[in-house]
């Protein structure tokens, strides 16, 4: 059978061909495709029985209906996140769809952290400045973390990563989560409190949260003015999460002291491709850019060799699930191939 990959870069079809010869017998061909998967570029699945995808590729209903019309069966996503798909949709035709639910949270934690640094101690900026000749100090004051409050918005395996890591520059944890927090407060010691009274207190607000109706735009207007004047907001954890317009009023004001964003609510044109030679029309982005507290970083934090192994490792044993018809632990639906009689038709190989 053959298993197609929209939005490949070399390092995804280098991870990917690498996992696949450990499989015997052999579990598919590959693909690989560089192009997002939309409804322009949707009929290069016309032979495939499965296709990978990633956070910026577009599964809505036309490309689903396509995708079941050319009689693709299963969808991998690449990735965590899937608001990028139509689950309801999806199940309702009979689609498998599997995700990679963590994949070295180790990595997006140490990013969020590499990004704390770098926006508070400046070193950006000194690295440009010195290769210039410039040793001046002048306007890279920072801040010590040792004793500073940081605030956890969201307490799965990337937050609890990034909690303890803080712990060890010896901060003061605050954490918010709706499903609790007892490995939290148990293991590390942190403070479980509301979103509201975590932007009030904390010095560094980091989000690891998902990106779900009730969290879209958590960070906005209003959220804002509860922040405690001059503290950091760090977005690893997806786009939506973040209403940046909002930010950038934040930013003018005072309130907002840094904000360092490796993901983007419109990154979906942009991320994951070379736009150096083009005008970018994004007006909003390039307001954030224009200010020297602002770090913005191309969606990499999971980008480590790790992570990217451990990827092409759950996504084909994903695969493998559903090639063998067995129930699958990171299926995001109903598994049609496993479906009582009577309950829907079960997909067919």
């Amino acid at each position: 059978m053959e298993l197609t990959l929209f939005s490949a870069k070399s390092y995804d079809k280098h991870y990917f061909t690498q996992t696949l010869q450990t499989f015997n017998p052999p579990l598919c061909t590959l693909t690989t495709h560089p192009f997002a998967l939309t409804s322009s570029t949707v009929s290069l699945a016309r032979t495939s029985t499965a296709i990978c995808v990633f956070v910026n590729d577009t599964l809505d209903a036309p490309v689903l209906h396509a995708l079941h019309s050319y009689g693709v069966r299963a969808i991998l996503l690449r990735c965590a996140g899937y608001n990028n798909i139509d689950l309801p949709l999806a199940e309702s035709l009979g689609f498998f769809v599997a995700n990679v639910p963590s994949y070295s949270p180790e990595a997006v934690a140490e990013f969020a952290v590499a990004l704390i640094q770098t926006l508070n101690r400046k070193t950006h900026r000194a690295y440009n400045r010195v290769r210039e000749g410039n040793f001046n100090l002048e306007g890279f004051l920072g801040l010590t973390l040792h004793k500073k409050t940081v605030g956890v918005v969201g307490l799965g395996r990337i937050g609890m990563s990034f909690a303890r890591i803080m712990k060890g520059f010896g901060c003061t944890l605050l954490g918010a989560d709706p499903f609790g927090g007892a490995e939290f407060t148990q293991e590390l010691g942190g403070e479980y409190v509301s979103l509201e009274e975590l932007l009030g207190r904390s010095d560094i607000v980091s989000l690891h949260c998902p990106l779900t109706e009730g969290t879209r735009h958590i960070i906005n207007k209003e959220s804002l003015e509860l922040l405690k004047k001059g503290a950091m907001v760090v977005n690893t954890s997806r786009g939506g999460l973040v209403h940046t317009r909002d930010a950038v009023g934040a930013l003018k004001d005072g309130r907002l002291g840094g904000l360092a964003l490796d993901v983007y609510e419109e990154e979906g044109d942009l991320f994951y491709n070379d736009h150096s030679a083009e005008i970018i029309h994004d007006d909003t982005l390039m307001r954030l850019m224009t200010f020297p507290n602002v770090l913005v970083c191309g969606h990499q934090a999971f980008f480590t060799k790790e992570a990217l192994g451990e990827i092409a490792q759950v996504t084909l044993g994903n695969l493998e699930d559903f090639l063998a018809k067995r129930s699958c632990r990171n299926s995001l639906v109903r598994e049609g191939h496993l479906l009582v009689e009577g309950d829907k038709e079960p997909v067919r190989l």
